[in-house]
């Protein structure tokens, strides 16, 4: 079996997993995990940088030889370089307050007829808004999102890897490459976006290994990832965030699409991703930190022991994107006590964010005509197996819950494809993951048990 690393980094920790492939077989072990923990200095929250590098490093060594390494990671931050290629301070944290009051002159209807993004005020079209005329935008000479930040820092190389530069707001959705319009309108200097590349394209050498542009886009990977059989199923990448939607061959657009606040991000393949962000475990994540880490499995059965859906949040609500005083938040929101237990506040997060899976998933279903037969839900969220329950019931639908490690996965088997090792299209890639990893399934209730619609 031939070995890959995919160094996969997420909101609160990164990781580097070695994957062994061949056509049929895919094995994967964890050889390093490091914390992400952002850092707030100056009233600013950036992220350590350098800290998580240090970490892919010491990973990247732990792994051993490899035949190449890919890199996925959140999307929207980004990095500024100065002439010489150094970087012009940490890249700024998108929960940081800087965008809140940000207003394009572009308006959204234009805005979502170019891109197709949703309006989300930390995407970094309102990030780079935000820090024009500042001295590190004025003397910038390259914008490297996260991946392709540290890619450059392994091999010297610059570009935008596709699937993360559709999450930008810069990148035109019909041709793929970044908008000359939108970047007129907003006074950028257009070499400040560097050349855009596929996912699967070789970006160059690390000590000798070859580095592998992925889908680069945590969540592009994580949907290569997901063992579905056939078009007709929608998947939940959930962790921090639940990315629910579909898999498409063209973008939704259009005036319902945007009202409700739906996304067309790009995937592997030229696939579309059609999604909307919900706000998933954060808010449990948050909880539970303040609750000093309270064991997840047991908090969890206290939590199913619960009256079900009996208060609900809308998740979506701004109110809940900042860190701190969490349950707090939700109590109010929910009209429960102050003094409210965790294991309601827990019920309270997780039926909430059930429905909140269902009424994306009806309502992508409805936009783009695609009927969907199963639920795949990938990522941490996964292993809930409350939520997982909870959401099949609030569906009507089967969830399918698995791999965890998807998004690694996704990244692994796109590299292995690049070399050669395995060969054919998503659902060949698909077809290795129903073969060797585990999924488990969970059947809705009867029509009479479901939750009505709040």
């Amino acid at each position: 079996m031939r070995s890959f690393a995919a160094v996969d980094l997420g909101a609160s920790s990164g990781r580097v997993i070695v994957g062994r492939l061949d056509q049929d077989r895919v094995q994967i072990e964890e050889t390093h995990r490091f914390a992400n923990e952002p850092v707030r200095a100056g009233g600013t929250l950036h992220w350590d940088i350098l800290g998580l590098y240090r970490g892919v490093l010491e990973g990247l060594n732990k792994a051993g030889p490899v035949e190449s390494i890919g890199i996925d990671s959140w999307a929207v931050d980004y990095g500024l370089l100065d002439v010489s290629g150094a970087l012009l301070g940490n890249p700024v944290h998108y929960r940081d307050s800087r965008t809140d009051n940000v207003r394009l002159t572009i308006a959204d209807e234009k805005l979502y007829e170019i891109t197709g993004l949703q309006r989300l005020p930390f995407n970094t079209i309102y990030q780079l808004a935000a820090a024009q005329g500042t001295p590190q935008f004025e003397v910038a000479q390259q914008m490297l999102l996260i991946p392709d930040l540290l890619a450059y820092w392994l091999t010297g190389e610059i570009g935008a890897e596709y699937t993360n530069a559709s999450t930008t707001g810069l990148l035109d959705v019909h041709t793929r490459d970044w908008s000359a319009p939108l970047i007129a309108e907003l006074g950028l200097r257009p070499s400040l976006l560097p050349p855009i590349r596929p996912p699967g394209s070789v970006i160059g050498d690390f000590r000798g290994t070859r580095v592998v542009a992925v889908g680069s886009h945590d969540t592009a990977s994580a949907v290569v990832g997901v063992p579905a059989e056939g078009d007709h199923f929608a998947y939940i990448s959930c962790g921090t965030w639940s990315l629910v939607g579909l898999e498409l061959p063209a973008p939704v657009l259009g005036a319902q699409s945007r009202a409700a606040n739906f996304t067309n991000e790009g995937g592997v393949d030229g696939t579309i991703r059609y999604l909307r962000n919900v706000m998933g475990l954060w808010p449990l994540q948050e909880c539970m930190r303040e609750w000093g880490a309270p064991d997840i499995a047991e908090l969890l059965r206290r939590a199913a022991g619960e009256k079900p859906f009996a208060a609900v949040v809308d998740l979506d609500d701004p109110l809940f994107l900042p860190p701190g005083d969490m349950a707090q938040r939700v109590a109010k929101a929910a009209g429960l006590p102050a003094d409210a237990s965790p294991a309601k506040l827990t019920r309270c997060i997780v039926d909430s964010l059930a429905l909140a899976h269902r009424t994306a998933i009806e309502q992508a279903q409805e936009l783009s005509g695609r009927h969907v037969d199963a639920v795949h839900i990938v990522g941490g969220g996964a292993r809930n197996e409350l939520l997982c329950q909870l959401t099949a019931d609030a569906c009507g639908l089967p969830v399918l819950a698995g791999p965890v490690e998807a998004t690694a996965l996704g990244n692994l088997l796109v590299q292995a494809r690049a070399a050669g090792v395995i060969r054919g299209d998503l659902a060949a890639l698909r077809t290795v993951l129903r073969d060797t990893r585990r999924v488990v399934r969970y059947a809705p209730t009867s029509p009479s048990d479901r939750p009505a619609h709040p």
